[in-house]
């Protein structure tokens, strides 16, 4: 964010009037004039040319400073402008103010009190909102740079995901060479097809529920190469669901854990679902096992899911939860609960 170039621009847009706006001022001065000479109110009207002459000078001076300068027209400049242009116009009044006075036949304030009351209302006039402006600013450029800290911290999280993914997928794939090489081959054409389509999403900045839905189905169609009978799984995406955006790869992790700790623990079969459903204004999407359970583990505690927590965090804030638990029937579930609105695309950028 260039702040520089930020405060000409607000400077602009704060001090600069378009003709019509310029035609308004000039049409209630006018009034004001009139009404005050019919009132025959000589010393309000002199008065009054010494307080807004000052700030049409202040505001002609950060006008061509932001115009002239450009970029380097900072905050400082305009806070260095303003008072000195206010007081360089009032002192410049004083001269003409007494003319007047001593034309309508009435004597003038003391040079004191005209130059405090030009100076005074001048700088809350003026100063007032550009301080407010500045505030603004300096408030949207911590913003911005906190975003781009959280973009840059979800490009990491999301970096770690793929080599851990990749490497748990070789890996079984290896295994399964070693011990049956017909069954090898068929997963290798299994895999091959999946990372035609995981890859993108891998490098993608966000992506949909029923993507990610696919994406878990080939995987665990590759699993269930390996487990044989073990393992049996199911899917269930509502269409209305399929295309709610969500950050790639987080449903993955649930299903690489539910296998790790579901199916390889656990000697007999072992089932696996994976199904969304909509709770008022939010989606529950729940990964669930029949498997080995979460006994003798730390709940939660994982490298995978301390990362999908955080990035649930940076996406969504407290609109998004995690649960991680263990059913009665012994079905331990992982459950993401979303908000229907769409997440942050500045930071999943």
């Amino acid at each position: 964010m260039n702040l520089q170039s930020d405060t000409a621009a607000a400077v602009r847009r704060l001090y600069g009037c378009s003709a019509r706006q310029g035609l308004c001022s000039l049409a209630v001065l006018c009034v004001f004039v009139a009404g005050a000479t019919w009132l025959q109110r000589y010393s309000l009207i002199g008065l009054f040319a010494a307080i807004l002459a000052p700030m049409l000078l202040a505001c002609t001076v950060l006008l061509l400073g932001a115009r002239v300068c450009g970029a380097r027209f900072g905050w400082r400049a305009a806070w260095a402008a303003l008072p000195l242009s206010v007081a360089g116009g009032a002192l410049a009044m004083l001269g003409p103010y007494h003319a007047w006075m001593r034309m309508v036949g009435l004597s003038g304030l003391p040079d004191l009190q005209v130059l405090a009351c030009a100076f005074i209302v001048g700088m809350l006039a003026l100063g007032l909102p550009l301080w407010q402006v500045q505030i603004r600013a300096r408030a949207q450029q911590l913003a911005e740079l906190r975003h781009a800290v959280l973009a840059a911290e979800l490009k990491a999280l999301q970096a770690q995901i793929e080599p851990h993914f990749l490497y748990n997928t070789l890996a079984n794939t290896r295994y399964l060479a070693r011990q049956d090489p017909e069954r090898a081959a068929q997963m290798l054409e299994h895999l091959i097809a999946y990372l035609h389509s995981a890859l993108p999403d891998m490098r993608s900045r966000d992506s949909t529920l029923g993507r990610e839905f696919d994406l878990a189905g080939h995987y665990l169609a590759l699993m269930a190469i390996r487990f044989g009978q073990r393992l049996q799984y199911s899917l269930d995406c509502p269409p209305a669901l399929a295309g709610m955006p969500v950050p790639p790869l987080l449903l993955m992790t649930l299903v690489e854990n539910a296998v790790k700790h579901g199916v390889e623990r656990k000697p007999g079969p072992v089932r696996v679902t994976l199904d969304a459903q909509q709770a008022g204004e939010a989606v529950a999407v729940t990964v669930g096992d029949d498997g080995a359970g979460i006994a003798g583990t730390a709940p939660g505690g994982g490298v995978g899911l301390h990362n999908l927590r955080r990035r649930l965090e940076a996406l969504y804030g407290d609109a998004a939860d995690f649960d991680l638990r263990r059913t009665a029937a012994g079905v331990t579930e992982a459950v993401l609960t979303l908000p229907l609105m769409q997440m942050n695309e500045e930071l999943a950028a």
